[in-house]
């Protein structure tokens, strides 16, 4: 059975850029390492410092987890956001097109 999850968070602005670097070296290693039952993806809003990720595996096991450059992006979570994170579990609807981008 899949899980799902959606996390939302504001960084300060300074911290955006660093932010991003630390995003895509997560998906860097996820695309090295190709984890079987992971489905990720990460928006930055418009306003430059909003953060949306989304996440479903395939089982209650989160390969996320796992990894280094994950460990790393949520080592400064805490001094990156204004506020903590907020996470919800999420049910897919529907998704079209949500392939590898």
């Amino acid at each position: 059975m899949s899980k799902s999850m959606v996390i939302r968070y504001t960084v300060r602005p300074e911290t955006a850029e660093e932010n991003q670097r630390l995003v895509r070296n997560v998906f860097q290693e996820l695309a090295d390492s190709k984890p079987d039952g992971l489905h990720y993806m990460t928006f930055q809003l418009a306003d430059g410092v909003s953060f949306v990720h989304v996440v479903s595996t395939d089982g209650d096991a989160n390969p996320l987890g796992q990894t280094a450059a994950f460990a790393e992006f949520q080592r400064g979570i805490p001094d990156r956001c204004v506020a903590a994170p907020i996470a919800a579990d999420a049910t897919i609807v529907g998704s079209y097109g949500f392939g590898d981008l």
